[in-house]
This record gives structure tokens, C-alpha cells and sequence, in this order.
């Protein structure tokens, strides 16, 4: 199989059908074989019921529906893991993204040998309080990633190479980020594509200045996860042992203060009576703590079932 389009969606009862034919004319055109996965997130509309009468007017297309609303991570996730085509392709059912760029994404991956290609709405049709925050929040994507060539992290519009989404795991809010997933994963070759934005034709958008805070603590635990997963001992014993350190030296500081000045006869407070003694004391059961953290950490994750489990991309 050519393509899978896997569309998550909630509540977008009424631009089911014209996506449907839409995709279908561009499959028809190119002689793709193809199939098209919606994951009903758990919409409160007709969203499943529309799906269900797509579904028995065109054998290609198959529907996953959740029991309540988990989001769009996981509903990505559930269409990777049941996605069979070569190339896979991702797009919301909005109609704001529009599937007449689903061949020249189907060719990057397959003739320029992409591992992902992220669409660019370079012009949107979006309001400032959505445009300036995703600026903001891409330009800081791009810096911690790592992947300076995206402008549009977010883009629901991405092709994939099919063994890039047997790699990864998109779990709670990360479909922010799969471009730096899947460079975790060894998937370097990642690409861009400006891609033509669709003013919303149904329905409401479900963005919330929440999901603009939300990203950005995602964006710090991914690049945690990805640096130190493996090997926590080395941030926490790091810090935990410069802490440890440096109050010790304090400690050392005020205990010599206190000793040098009665052998002086100068007469000195309890050494209790110091500030320095109490934020040295400090420093080092905050070090202790942060390097006893670190074995517990290294200790969970020799235990973890995922320690000895790599992506292999080819053997002999």
C-alpha cells in the first residue's frame, strides 16, 4: 500500500464528508493505493455515525472511536499503530489542511528520501491570539531541538516514512512535537514543505491559551527525557555532588572561622548564630538528596523493560 492518511478529529461531524471525497479525488488522480484511518476522539457530535456511512461506501476507509476524549496524542498514536501504507500521512479534519499536497509530500519522502517532511503554513488565516503564541513557541522548538530547518512544529499536515511511526510513542500532548521524536528515535532527515492554510470552514477551533503553557512544559520534559533518560545519574549525581561540595566548603568555612578566633582569644558568636552555617547545612542535604535521587533513578532504569530495546534500521 502507497499512503495512510490518518486523520484524528473530534466533533467535525460536518467536514467528514468533504475531506472523504477530497482525499479520494487526489488518491484517484495519482493512482495511489491507500487507505484513511480516522480516530474519533470520543465527539459528543455525529463525528462516528458519519464515519461509519463513509466507511461502508468505500472499502479504504476505517474508523478507531474512543470511549471519552484523550486528545490528539493518543489518537495519533493509535492511527500509527494501525497505519499498513509505505508512506504515512497525518492531516486534521478541518479542512484547514488540504490533502492537494499529499502527492508532493508522498514524493519527498519516497524520491527524496525523507524521514518525516513537516508542512509551513506560511501564511495563515488564524487570529493573532493564535499566531503570535505559535511563533513564540516554534522559535523555542527550534532552539532546544535542535531542528533549525522547521518553522511549524505543530503542523497536523506531516508525511512519515512508515517505519518513523512504528518508532515512536506519541503520548499525552508530544504530537507538538514528533519531528523531535523521531529525531530521537535516528530519524534525521527531516524536511519542510510550505503548505497552503485553509481558513476554518466548520465548527470552532479548539485552541486554548493552555495549550500554549502546556507546550512548553512538554517541550522541557521531552529535552530532559531525551538527554538524561538513559543515564540520570549524571544530572542528578552532577548537581547533587557540586551542592554537597560547596556546602561542605562553607561548612568547613565557618567551623575554621570559629576555631581560629578562639585561639585568637577574639571573642566570636555560636557558630548557630551564623546564617552561613544553616545555608551551608542546607546545601548539603539538598546535594545528598539530589545524588540518592540519582541512584533511585539509575535503579529504575535498569529495571525498566525499554533499557536494552533500540531502533534497528538495517541488517544483513
Amino acid at each position: 500500500m502507497d499512503i495512510s492518511v490518518v486523520v484524528p478529529l473530534y466533533n467535525e461531524a460536518e467536514s467528514l464528508p468533504e475531506l472523504t471525497s477530497w482525499i479520494e479525488r487526489v488518491m484517484k488522480a495519482n493512482s495511489f493505493s491507500y487507505e484513511i484511518i480516522f480516530v474519533n476522539d470520543g465527539s459528543t457530535d455525529e463525528s462516528w455515525d458519519v464515519i461509519c456511512e463513509l466507511a461502508k461506501g468505500n472499502p479504504n476507509i476505517h474508523g478507531v472511536s474512543f470511549s471519552r476524549n484523550y486528545g490528539k496524542s493518543p489518537a495519533l498514536n493509535t492511527g500509527f499503530g494501525r497505519a499498513q501504507g509505505d508512506v504515512v500521512i497525518t492531516m486534521d479534519a478541518d479542512l484547514q489542511d488540504s490533502p492537494d499536497e499529499i502527492p508532493e509530500l508522498y514524493r519527498m519522502i519516497t524520491k527524496e528520501g525523507y524521514d518525516l517532511v513537516s508542512g509551513w503554513k506560511k501564511k495563515r488565516y488564524d487570529p493573532l491570539s493564535k499566531t503570535i503564541p505559535t511563533k513564540l513557541f516554534n522559535a523555542t522548538a527550534r532552539k532546544v531541538s535542535g531542528i533549525k530547518n522547521l518553522h511549524d512544529f505543530n503542523c497536523g499536515l506531516k508525511a512519515y516514512k512508515k517505519a518513523v511511526v512504528k518508532h515512536i510513542e506519541v503520548y499525552g500532548d508530544m504530537h507538538r512535537y514528533i519531528p523531535y521524536l523521531a529525531k530521537n528515535a535516528g530519524y534525521n532527515k527531516i524536511g519542510e514543505l510550505v503548505v497552503h492554510h485553509q481558513a476554518r470552514k466548520y465548527g470552532k477551533s479548539k485552541f486554548g491559551i493552555s495549550r500554549f503553557f502546556h507546550g512548553y512544559l512538554d517541550l522541557m520534559s521531552l529535552w530532559f527525557l531525551s538527554k538524561f533518560s538513559y543515564r540520570p545519574m549524571h544530572i542528578f549525581g552532577l548537581w547533587g555532588s557540586f551542592m554537597f561540595f560547596i556546602g561542605f566548603i562553607a561548612a568547613i568555612v565557618v567551623g575554621g572561622s570559629k576555631l581560629w578566633a578562639l585561639a585568637h582569644g577574639m571573642p566570636s558568636r555560636l557558630v548557630t548564630d551564623s546564617p552561613y552555617f544553616y545555608i551551608s547545612l542546607t546545601m548539603m542535604i539538598l546535594g545528598t538528596q539530589l545524588f540518592l535521587t540519582g541512584f533511585i533513578a539509575e535503579l529504575i532504569s535498569r529495571t525498566s523493560q525499554e533499557r536494552n530495546r533500540y531502533n534497528i534500521s538495517k541488517e544483513i
